[in-house]
C-alpha cells in the first residue's frame, strides 16, 4: 500500500459536483493499493497514519500526532499511485490491485483507522471520479510505502 498523507487545514471529496465528505483539520490521505498487499499492509499502515507526529506542539516542533490532536481523517482511493513509466509515456497500472483484492482492502483500512483513532472517517467513492480540494498546512505530504518500512 502506498499513501500521500498531507497535513491539512481543511479538504473535500466531491463526486458528480457534490461534496460527498469534507474534514478541518487533520490529514487528508491518497491511498493506492497494490496487487501484492495483505491485511497485514493495512494494519501496519493505518498504525503509521494514526501515529505519525506531524502536528506542531506548543513550541512549534512537528511532535504531535492527529490522535493527539483529535484532528479528522479523509482517505481516498487513487490507484494512479502505482503507476509504472518506465516504457514510454502512458502509464502503466499493472501493479495496481484489481477491484476484488483492493476494495475489501480499501474499506479495511478505514475500518482499521477508525478503530485505532475512535472516530469516524470520512472517505471518498472506490473507483469513482472524483475532485479534491484541500489546504496543505505547511505544507505537510509525506509518502508511506508498506512494501518499504524503513
Amino acid at each position: 500500500m502506498i499513501a500521500v498523507i498531507q497535513r491539512v487545514s481543511e479538504a473535500n471529496v466531491r463526486i458528480d459536483g457534490v461534496i460527498k465528505s469534507g474534514i478541518k483539520q487533520g490529514l487528508c490521505v491518497l491511498l493506492s493499493i497494490s496487487q501484492s498487499d495483505k491485511i497485514e499492509d493495512a494494519e501496519w499502515l493505518s498504525n503509521k497514519v494514526a501515529s505519525i507526529r506531524i502536528f506542531e506542539d506548543h513550541e512549534g516542533k512537528m511532535n504531535r500526532s492527529l490522535k493527539e490532536i483529535n484532528g479528522e481523517l479523509l482517505v481516498i482511493s487513487q490507484f494512479t499511485l502505482h503507476a509504472s513509466t518506465k516504457k514510454g509515456n502512458r502509464p502503466s497500472f499493472l501493479e495496481a490491485a484489481r477491484p476484488e483484492i483492493a476494495i475489501p482492502l480499501y474499506h479495511k483500512f478505514i475500518l482499521l483507522c477508525e478503530v485505532e483513532l475512535d472516530i469516524s472517517i470520512k472517505t471518498g467513492e472506490f473507483g469513482a471520479h472524483m475532485e479534491v480540494s484541500l489546504i496543505n498546512d505547511g505544507p505537510i505530504t509525506i509518502i508511506i510505502d508498506s512494501k518499504n518500512k524503513k
